[in-house]
């Protein structure tokens, strides 16, 4: 759970700051889900929502994640 300050939501919330931070973070994506959910609670949102946020979660790893990785390698050297 996004445990962040009132005032760290707040801020989001109104002024519509990105956020800075892993809590953050999680906050943001945690009110774009539950608004996707209160909109239509039922069990296909659920599904909705965990088939979007694992898809969201590869794409993310494939594009950026492991490029990252392979650079270190590179630039580090291998461990296996």
């Amino acid at each position: 759970m996004p445990y962040i300050t009132r005032e760290q939501r707040k801020d989001i919330k109104e002024n519509n700051t990105p956020p800075t931070n892993a809590g953050e973070l999680n906050y943001v994506i945690t009110l774009i889900i539950r608004n996707y959910f209160y909109k239509n609670p039922s069990y296909q949102s659920v599904n909705d929502i965990v088939g979007a946020l694992e898809g969201a979660k590869l794409e993310f790893y494939r594009r950026v994640a492991a490029p990252y990785e392979d650079n270190k390698i590179k630039l580090n050297g291998d461990v296996y």
